[in-house]
C-alpha cells in the first residue's frame, strides 16, 4: 500500500491580497497547520535566538540588496552558523530554512510566504506532495482590502500596500535571485480581484485534487 504522502502547500502573496486569510482558512478545512508568524517563534526556540531578531529580519532583504543584485549572488542554504555572525540575516534565514524544511517532512501543512516554495524546490529537498500558489490583486483590490483589514484610511492602506511588496519583492530577490512574481516559480496563480477569497479556497481545493494529491 502507497504511504500517504505530506500535502505542503507554499503561499506567496501579495499584501492586501487576502493570501493568509485564505490559507488560514483552507488549513482549518483541511484539519492541517497553517504557519505563518508562527515560523519566527519556533525558529527562535530552536536555534536559541531571540525572536526579536528574527522579526526584525522578517521577509526584508539583508544588507548588501543592491550587491546581491549587481552580483547575482545569493546566500548558500548550508547549516547556520552559531558563531559571532549568528544574527546577521543570511544565517537567520538559514536557521528559518531549517524549520519550513522539517515541517514539510514532518507533517502536511500551509506555509506563507519566506520563500518557502524555494526553500522546498530545491534539488535536496524532497517534498512530492508540494503545491506552490501566489495570490494577487490588482492594486485597487488590494487597497480596499488593507483598508478593511487594518482599519487604516485609503491614503495609509496605499502606503503600506506599496511598502509591504517592495519589501517582499526585495526579500525573496536577495535570498533565491530568483523574481517574486516570475510565475513560472509556482504552480497556481490566483487574482483575488477576480474570486472571493472563499473561491479562491475552492479553487486552491480543486487544484490539489486535479493533481492527484489526497486531501
Amino acid at each position: 500500500m502507497k504511504e500517504k504522502q505530506n500535502l505542503v502547500i507554499t503561499i506567496g502573496r501579495q499584501y492586501g491580497s487576502g493570501g493568509r486569510i485564505v490559507g488560514k482558512a483552507l488549513a482549518e478545512e483541511l484539519g492541517i497547520h497553517f504557519y505563518d508568524e508562527e515560523i519566527l517563534t519556533m525558529t527562535s526556540e530552536q536555534s536559541a535566538v531571540g525572536e526579536v531578531f528574527f522579526r526584525l529580519a522578517d521577509e526584508k532583504a539583508g544588507n548588501n540588496l543592491l550587491y546581491k543584485i549587481v552580483s547575482g549572488m545569493k546566500p548558500q542554504l548550508g547549516k547556520p552558523s552559531t558563531d559571532g555572525d549568528i544574527v546577521k540575516p543570511e544565517n537567520l534565514f538559514r536557521f528559518q530554512s531549517e524549520v519550513i524544511r522539517e515541517l514539510a517532512y514532518q507533517e502536511s501543512c500551509i506555509i506563507a510566504g519566506r520563500c518557502a516554495d524555494y526553500i522546498l524546490s530545491r534539488e535536496d529537498v524532497d517534498v512530492p506532495g508540494l503545491v506552490k500558489i501566489f495570490v494577487y490583486a490588482d492594486v485597487p483590490a488590494l487597497i480596499k482590502r488593507t483598508m478593511e483589514v487594518d482599519k487604516v484610511d485609503e491614503k495609509e492602506a496605499a502606503r503600506r500596500v506599496k511598502k509591504i511588496n517592495r519589501e517582499r519583492k526585495e526579500y525573496y530577490r536577495y535570498y533565491t535571485g530568483g523574481r517574486w512574481e516570475d510565475w513560472t516559480n509556482y504552480d497556481l496563480i490566483i487574482n483575488t480581484s477576480k474570486f472571493d477569497l472563499e473561491q479562491t479556497a475552492k479553487l486552491i481545493k480543486d487544484y490539489i485534487k486535479l493533481k492527484g494529491i489526497e486531501l
